[in-house]
């Protein structure tokens, strides 16, 4: 009976332990590209006002105080001189539709991140019209990568 009780213990007690443990951070281009290549999945998670916002080809002084995620599952990588390019870089995109959050319709809303290997960021956010697939918004957001240290909007963490 006492090694039942301890048994189920230990188990509570790893079980807690395993819903309080963080998610691991990842720090740069290289350690994203080395776990992705090694089919790991990572989420991603955008601090938008902590980014540069290109709207309408010029640069906006109020960025707004959202946050945005996705799950990095599908990607491409490009080494470089793959494709023309001088330094390595990573692509993803995801389009999901959502209820239009400037109005009462449907929009999907589509992102695409870019990730460089210099940890630049670039995030192209736009809301088309499901019906016409005209494009009702679109922004272009510019951070780096959050290494911990520095106060990049872009935060990568290894799903595990």
């Amino acid at each position: 009976m006492k090694r039942a009780i301890v048994t189920v213990l230990l188990m509570i007690i790893g079980g807690m332990t395993g819903v309080s443990a963080q998610p691991r951070q990842l720090n740069n281009f290289d350690e994203l590209v080395t776990l992705l290549k090694s089919g790991n999945h990572v989420s991603m998670v955008f601090y938008y006002a902590k980014c540069e916002l290109i709207s309408d080809n010029e640069k906006q002084e109020k960025v707004p105080d959202a946050i945005g995620g996705m799950k990095l599952d599908v990607f491409e990588y490009f080494a470089p001189n793959a494709v023309k390019n001088k330094e390595a870089f990573l692509v993803a995109s995801e389009s999901k539709l959502i209820q239009n959050p400037k109005g009462e319709d449907y929009v999907y809303n589509y992102v695409k991140v870019r990730f460089n290997a210099d940890n630049k960021v670039k995030i192209t956010a736009r809301y088309i019209n499901p019906a016409s697939f005209k494009v009702q918004m679109d922004e272009n957001f510019f951070g780096i990568i959050n290494d911990g240290k520095n106060d990049g909007g872009i935060f990568l963490y290894l799903d595990e």
